[in-house]
C-alpha cells in the first residue's frame, strides 16, 4: 500500500507540480515547438547555440556530458528562461541526468515553485553528472597509470611498443572526456552567472546559487587535476617509447657493425679469387681471420665510445 501511494505521489509531482513552471521539449517534437513559438514566443532556432535574449526569454545553451552504461555521451541542452516558465530543448530520448534534478525537487518542493528554482535544480544535476563522468575517467586513468608505470619501471618485461601505443590511444580517449568536461564546466558556470543575474531581488534561492557556483568550480578544478595527470602519463609513455626505440636502433647498429664488414670481406674474396686454388686452406684461414677481425674491431670501437655496454 505504501509503495502504491508513493508512486501516485511521485506521478502527481511530475505531472502537476513540475509542469507548472518547466516544459521539457524533445529535439524532434516539431508540433510542441510550434505551439510554444505561437503561445509563448519561444524560438530556439534564433538562439543558434549561443547566449541570446529576447523580450521574454533568456536562451542559454549548455554542452552536457553524461554516462550511459559504460559509454560517455554528449548533448546540447538549451535553456529558455522566462519569468514564469523554463523550457529546455533536450535530446529526444530520455535524458537520464535530469532524473536527479526531479528527485531533488521532490525532496525540496520549493525548487519546483519557480522557473529559476527548476533551472537551479537542472544545472545542479548536470554538474553532478560531470563529476560522475570525471570519476569514470579517473578510474580508467588509474588502470592506465599502473600499466605505464609497470612498463617504465621494467616490472612488465613483456610490454611491447604496440602495447604502449594502445595504452596511449586509451589515454587520448580519456583526455578527450576530461577536456569535454572542462568545456561543460565553462558552460555551466556561464549559465549559473546568468541565472543569478536574472533572479528577482529577494528570491529564496539567493543563497543556494552561490553554492551551485562553488560546486561547478570544484568539478572544474577536479578536471584540471585529472588533465595534469593525463599530461604526465603521456610524457612517461612517450619517454618509454623513445628509450625502447633507441634500443631497437642500437640493436640494429650492432647487427650491422658485426655482419657488414665480414660480409664485405667475404664478397671481396669471392670477387678476387675467381677460381679456387689447389690448396685453398691458407687462403680460407686468412680470410676467416680478416672477417673475424672485421667483426671485432667495430664492436671494440663502439664499446670504447660508450655506445655498447
Amino acid at each position: 500500500m505504501t509503495t502504491f501511494l508513493s508512486a501516485v505521489t511521485a506521478d502527481h509531482f511530475d505531472t502537476e507540480v513540475l509542469q507548472q513552471h518547466w516544459i521539457p521539449l524533445a529535439a524532434d517534437d516539431a508540433d510542441t515547438a510550434a505551439v510554444l513559438r505561437e503561445r509563448l514566443g519561444i524560438d530556439f532556432s534564433a538562439a543558434r547555440n549561443q547566449v541570446w535574449e529576447s523580450d521574454n526569454f533568456l536562451y542559454l545553451p549548455v554542452l552536457a556530458d553524461y554516462q550511459r552504461g559504460e559509454t560517455i555521451e554528449r548533448a546540447t541542452i538549451v535553456f529558455a528562461l522566462g519569468g514564469e516558465f523554463l523550457v529546455t530543448l533536450q535530446p529526444s530520448e530520455h535524458f537520464v541526468p535530469f532524473d536527479r534534478a526531479v528527485a531533488k525537487m521532490r525532496r525540496n518542493t520549493a525548487l519546483a515553485g519557480s522557473a529559476h528554482g527548476v533551472m537551479y535544480a537542472l544545472l545542479w544535476a548536470l554538474n553532478e553528472e560531470s563529476e560522475r563522468v570525471l570519476q569514470h575517467a579517473a578510474d580508467a586513468l588509474e588502470s592506465l597509470r599502473e600499466e605505464i608505470e609497470s612498463a617504465v619501471d621494467g616490472h612488465d618485461r613483456h610490454a611491447s611498443v604496440a602495447d604502449i601505443l594502445g595504452t596511449m590511444s586509451r589515454l587520448s580517449a580519456a583526455e578527450q572526456i576530461v577536456s569535454r568536461v572542462r568545456q561543460t564546466q565553462v558552460h555551466l558556470a556561464r549559465a549559473a552567472r546568468h541565472l543569478t543575474a536574472d533572479m528577482p531581488p529577494g528570491h529564496e534561492l539567493d543563497g543556494v546559487i552561490g553554492a551551485l557556483g562553488a560546486g561547478i568550480d570544484g568539478v572544474r578544478q577536479y578536471a584540471e587535476v585529472e588533465h595534469d595527470k593525463l599530461r604526465h602519463l603521456h610524457q612517461s609513455a612517450g619517454t618509454w617509447l623513445e628509450v625502447r626505440q633507441s634500443r631497437i636502433v642500437e640493436a640494429c647498429t650492432l647487427l650491422t657493425a658485426v655482419f657488414l664488414p665480414p660480409t664485405s670481406v667475404a664478397a671481396s674474396y669471392g670477387v678476387i679469387f675467381t677460381s679456387i686454388p689447389d690448396s685453398p686452406w691458407p687462403h680460407l684461414l686468412v680470410v676467416t681471420l680478416v672477417m673475424a677481425l672485421a667483426a671485432v674491431l667495430p664492436l671494440a670501437y663502439l664499446r670504447k665510445r660508450g655506445l655498447r655496454r
